[in-house]
């Protein structure tokens, strides 16, 4: 067996055994970003598995991520969610990046659910916005660069609709009963662990991008390589600044308290879209 393969099977193996014994088989898994980890506390008689305890699994080291999945009831679903993802910038390969999200597949989910805190490129965003995430510029290397996993998908896969495009419009109907104000948009994933330059900013408006961060799209594209439909949302935490700035400077432990301060918005639609899919 392909050793990548053997690691995943064996992660989801520990996983399986312990959701087993309470009788649990998550449909949906959610990945949650920085300081969006407040989804769990409504997660109905939740199980906690920590990354550490997983064979195999790496850990969680970045701000505002515990490093645990939680599974529970959410929208009457059982669902799976990462309490904080995997970056390439801490160190991490692109398999083992990807590793939670073949995991989940393996379980059994049928949709994946991601969010993330970006900064917001477009200037017209502000501060708190959730933003629908239509498509995205990926910038990060691609997790399935070698060898297929064919037992996962095809070497080729296509990617012309990486966001189900029946999620989006659920949610944009979603949005307009619950009266919550949303963005669309494109989301640019780079590397990191540096943030943007001014004139980063300006190239990524130039190619497209309404925000940027430094995650999400590697999962998305492991997600859709496995058949899995993607919804996701960014969380604008912080917005571009120009070089006139001189004064401004971006703050990590800013951004987490700003997601935590916008994540309602975000729990109410995934709650509601998790209950009508």
């Amino acid at each position: 067996m392909d050793p990548r393969a053997e690691r995943i099977y064996n992660a989801a193996a520990y996983v399986k055994e312990i959701l087993n014994a309470k009788g649990l088989v998550p449909t949906v898994g959610i990945i949650l970003g920085s300081g969006l980890g407040r989804l769990v506390d409504e997660i109905v008689d939740p199980v906690t598995i920590p990354y550490k305890n997983i064979p195999g699994f790496p850990v969680s080291t970045a701000i505002g991520h515990k490093g645990n999945f939680i599974v529970g009831s959410l929208g009457g679903k059982t669902v799976i969610a990462m309490q904080g993802r995997l970056h390439f910038y801490e160190g991490y390969d692109m398999d083992t990046v990807v590793l939670p999200i073949r995991v989940m597949k393996v379980i059994g989910i049928e949709y994946l659910f991601v969010s993330n805190a970006a900064g917001g490129v477009n200037t017209s965003f502000q501060i708190g916005d959730l933003m629908i995430i239509t498509d995205h510029i990926n910038q990060i290397p691609n997790p399935l660069i070698g060898p297929n996993l064919a037992e996962f998908g095809p070497r080729f896969p296509d990617m012309t609709r990486p966001y189900d495009p029946k999620l989006i419009s659920l949610a944009r109907k979603i949005v307009s009963e619950i009266g919550i104000s949303v963005r669309e948009g494109v989301y640019f994933a780079c590397t990191g662990p540096t943030y943007e330059t001014p004139h980063e900013y300006k190239y990524m408006r130039i190619v497209g991008a309404d925000a940027v961060g430094m995650s999400t799209t590697p999962e998305v594209i492991v997600a859709r390589h496995a058949g899995i439909p993607v919804f996701g949302v960014s969380v604008i935490t912080d917005v571009a600044h120009e070089d006139e700035d001189t004064d401004y400077v971006t703050d990590g432990e800013e951004i987490v308290r700003q997601a935590d301060a916008a994540a309602t918005k975000m729990i109410s639609l995934f709650k509601e879209l998790i209950a009508r899919i």
